[in-house]
């Protein structure tokens, strides 16, 4: 090989080694500027809506926010992404959850059911993109309409018309529910940690997570979220750890929502809808996934 073509191969390389860092430096720059800073933040949002934010460097970095509603305080109150109303197989509009909180105007929400159909095999081939249909799975009641048809009869977080919270086992809500979304495992049960089943290997490695909790008299709500698969930024927690979490906060029941690239706190900004959080829809950092329904708040400015 001439000396000629050497330098031509060392050059392209060595090019190719510069740019690839420039690109580097370019994307933790950017994503710096754009995603929560990792420090601990108590702000209060809305009258009866607190917002916090950890940022834990052990057993590896973590993120976690926060979201403490007084549900009795006038004012707040929750609603639930409605359906499509002319569909009879109960179907529902994909949105992020930042077009949830502009369309409804709300001041706040976060992701809520498990849903299907879902597949996410690159960047830009996945399923549902905004205005997609989807089904939820388990419990769904948003102002009264129950549109539930994939019924697990899984574990239901039910908000009532006097404003008041109840995590059912089931999928049974009482006469007076008003909203209602549902997961898939209680982790927290008169104020201790339920067994958790060990067949998933999901609940075992640290992951993007949301629940949601409640105290004993049912008029306090927690919301909390997660952030993962991001390195040096925040990896996750395992689902004991997040059951640990939320016993320390004082709660006396919690609930594990879909999570991963679906976990997303949004709050209304000067009539815009801003991420709290950082969300991971095709592992892109800061990107918000559309999904199924939604668990949002209205409160006095």
């Amino acid at each position: 090989m001439s000396r000629s073509r050497i330098f031509t191969w060392r050059s392209l390389l060595t090019i190719s080694i510069v740019l690839g860092l420039v690109l580097l430096l370019t994307i933790t720059t950017i994503l710096a500027v754009i995603r929560p800073p990792r420090t601990n933040t108590n702000l209060l949002l809305f009258p009866g809506i607190i917002y916090q934010r950890f940022a834990f460097s052990q057993p590896r970095p973590v993120m976690i926010h926060v979201v403490t509603i007084a549900l009795n305080t006038p004012g707040v109150r929750a609603l639930v992404t409605p359906r499509i109303s002319t569909s009879p197989d109960m179907k529902i509009r994909a949105r992020t959850t930042s077009e949830f909180v502009n369309e409804f105007d709300l001041q706040l929400a976060i992701n809520a059911n498990f849903f299907s159909p879902f597949y996410e095999k690159t960047p830009w081939d996945f399923y549902p993109k905004s205005g997609d249909l989807v089904n939820v799975v388990g419990r769904a009641i948003s102002n009264g309409d129950d549109y539930s048809i994939i019924d697990r009869n899984w574990p239901t977080l039910c908000l009532s018309v006097n404003n008041y919270a109840q995590i059912s086992d089931n999928s049974i809500c009482s006469a007076q529910t008003i909203q209602a979304i549902s997961g898939n495992l209680i982790l927290v049960a008169n104020g201790q940690a339920v067994t958790l089943p060990k067949n998933s290997p999901l609940n075992q490695k640290p992951y993007p997570r949301t629940a949601v909790a409640i105290n004993q008299t049912g008029d306090k709500l927690w919301l909390i979220l997660v952030d993962g698969k991001q390195p040096f930024y925040s990896n996750g927690v395992t689902l004991a750890e997040l059951t640990k979490f939320i016993i320390n906060l004082g709660a006396d029941k919690a609930l594990n929502l879909d999570g991963g690239g679906s976990t997303t706190l949004v709050v209304n900004s000067n009539s815009q809808a801003k991420l709290l959080n950082s969300p991971t829809h095709t592992l892109v950092p800061m990107r918000e996934r559309s999904i199924a329904n939604h668990l949002g708040f209205y409160a006095l400015p």
